[in-house]
């Protein structure tokens, strides 16, 4: 009868496996030994400890291990033992291997140790077989479910809006455009411009930026609702923390009020850091030890500490007074770099942040004004390494204000009447915030470039696997 495959981590996890037969699965890291016995160090992905197995050379021909190179993928049968040697618990004292796929190792890219990561992104379709890239998207992973996990257990409703769209939230337009139209030869209307009446929307159509105002009409009749998924950025930025395809995470609240706003958004994140900490505390350690040792120092700081909040005027003022020199002066008005966002985090308050009271001029025109006339219910978080980490805001209930705003800035609002009717019927106060959801998995795995946590980077000139 054959044997049930056992994934790795549950033979590590599981101390009543030792002196019972087990079948693993999984590929090549490292094979070593002498004449008399080779080890053979196992990973099937699911934890980033190996499997050592010990292959008596007695029992098996040339040509059953001259294919076993680092890469290959293997079928192992054999007993669990206690290991005797250092740097594993246990090992699989081998019996029977089948060998499933081969890798030359003239030409597999991942035969040596020591890739740089720069190297390994051109290597994207294989990266994710490393180490390092395995810990990353097994916490990205976990960093996933805890996202679900902390919506669901209060009380909010996963609302998938739409990618397509015909809006653009933050009036950038730095939008990708999704089009069926001849591109080579388009219609034109009497004017001469493209007539996009005769595409397949019957407008001019494009990937969304955000799910924030789709997100708006939920929580304007489910109460609490929280989108996650993919969105877009046609912004021609070759730098480590852009990217043109990214998730983001945006709750929208009924009934919320700033203050409500500012302590969901302490509660989600500090919620979602402590859930890695706990579930993928070995990748976390691996990754605390070959890139940043004091990851995991900064984790559990961010959890502990209350997070300070102060308005932007005052933020300013710190700044204005530090006498330090920036890159990009600083005065009133201007809209904050990452440098001077680190500076209040890591330097004058050591611990994350959060802005509110932003400059209308410099926020987006969905914001709620504040009395003043000159500042909006804004919320930026702050944290270590990373700078703004979730933007927010209260939104403006008031029809006549909304309105008011949008024709102050010229915003092209013919498709957007149905935003606006929430506000003429039912209108409530209502919160909300946008986290890009690789912004928190750099800051927990405390990678350096965005690239480097999520599986296949779109940015300028890379589309390739």
């Amino acid at each position: 009868m054959a044997l049930n495959r056992t994934k790795i981590i549950d033979i590590f996890a599981n101390g009543e496996l030792i002196g019972t037969k087990v079948s693993v699965k999984g590929w090549v890291r490292s094979r070593r030994g002498n004449k008399f016995i080779q080890f053979i160090a196992l990973n099937d992905g699911s934890t980033i400890h190996n499997l050592q197995i010990v292959v008596n050379l007695e029992q098996f021909d040339d040509e059953t291990l001259r294919p076993i190179t680092t890469g290959a993928s293997l079928h192992v049968e054999g007993t669990l033992v206690a290991s005797q040697g250092k740097g594993q618990s246990v090992e699989v004292q081998a019996e029977s291997i089948e060998v499933y796929g081969t890798a030359d190792p003239e030409t597999y890219p991942l035969q040596k140790k020591g890739h740089t990561l720069e190297f390994l992104r051109e290597k994207a379709h294989l990266r994710m077989r490393t180490n390092t890239f395995g810990a990353v998207f097994r916490i990205r992973h976990h960093l996933a479910f805890a996202v679900h996990k902390f919506f669901n257990d209060r009380g909010f409703f996963y609302l998938n809006t739409p990618l397509i769209t015909s809006s653009d939230a933050e009036g950038a337009g730095e939008m990708f455009q999704v089009t069926t139209l001849n591109v080579k030869m388009p219609p034109r209307d009497e004017r001469g411009s493209i007539d996009y009446s005769k595409d397949f929307f019957g407008k001019r159509t494009s990937l969304t930026v955000s799910g924030q105002l789709e997100g708006e009409l939920g929580a304007t009749s489910l109460g609490l609702i929280y989108t996650f998924g993919p969105t877009f950025r046609a912004e021609k930025s070759n730098t480590p923390r852009h990217l043109a395809e990214f998730w983001m995470i945006e709750p929208e609240m009924a009934f919320y009020e700033i203050e409500d706003n500012m302590d969901l958004a302490e509660e989600f994140i500090k919620y979602c850091v402590s859930y890695a900490l706990e579930h993928c505390r070995d990748d976390i350690e691996f990754l605390n030890k070959m890139y940043d040792n004091t990851l995991i120092e900064r984790l559990e700081h961010v959890v502990k500490e209350q997070f300070v909040r102060l308005t932007y005027t005052e933020g300013i003022d710190i700044l204005v007074n530090s006498g330090k020199k920036f890159e990009f002066p600083v005065k009133w008005g201007v809209d904050l770099q990452s440098e001077h966002e680190r500076y209040l985090v890591e330097q004058h308050f050591k611990r994350p942040v959060i802005l509110t009271d932003y400059p209308k001029e410099i926020k987006a025109f969905y914001m709620k004004q504040n009395d003043d006339g000159k500042t909006v219910r804004a919320m930026d978080v702050l944290f270590p390494q990373i700078g703004e980490i979730i933007g927010g805001s209260q939104r403006e209930e008031s029809y006549n204000k909304l309105m008011a705003r949008i024709e102050e800035l010229h915003i092209p609002m013919k498709d957007m009447w149905w935003y606006l009717e929430t506000r003429k019927f039912g209108t409530v106060p209502h919160s909300g915030f946008g986290l890009g959801f690789e912004r928190l998995v750099l800051f927990v795995t405390g990678m350096a470039n965005i690239r480097d946590v999520i599986a296949f980077p779109r940015t300028p000139g890379n589309a390739e696997y």
